[in-house]
């Protein structure tokens, strides 16, 4: 898998938002990576050290849209821990 298919788009929340002071980045990767091609695709997207990748699978949740009852796209999300010499991310351009 290429770089670009691996790293899916990065999560944008208040709890991540807060997470970026310690250099802890959160994204949405594909079901099938693993801890090693996250870590090599962040190396080779961003150009920065990674120290460590926690990985979470989120479970679908249930919807309903009036009588039908449907479920969410499950999803596999990737906590990336930079070096602390490492060079930040900028997912927003300023």
């Amino acid at each position: 898998m290429a770089a670009r298919d691996i790293i899916l788009r990065p999560v944008v929340t208040e709890q991540s938002m807060a997470l970026m002071d310690d250099k802890k980045y959160t994204f949405d990767v594909a079901i099938g990576a693993n801890k090693i091609a996250v870590k090599h695709a962040v190396e080779e997207i961003f150009d920065v050290h990674v120290k460590s990748v926690n990985i979470a699978n989120i479970k679908p949740k249930k919807k309903r849209v009036g009588q039908y009852i449907g479920r969410t796209k499950k999803r596999r999300k990737a906590i990336v821990t930079l070096s602390a010499d490492s060079k930040e991310i900028k997912l927003f351009e300023e």
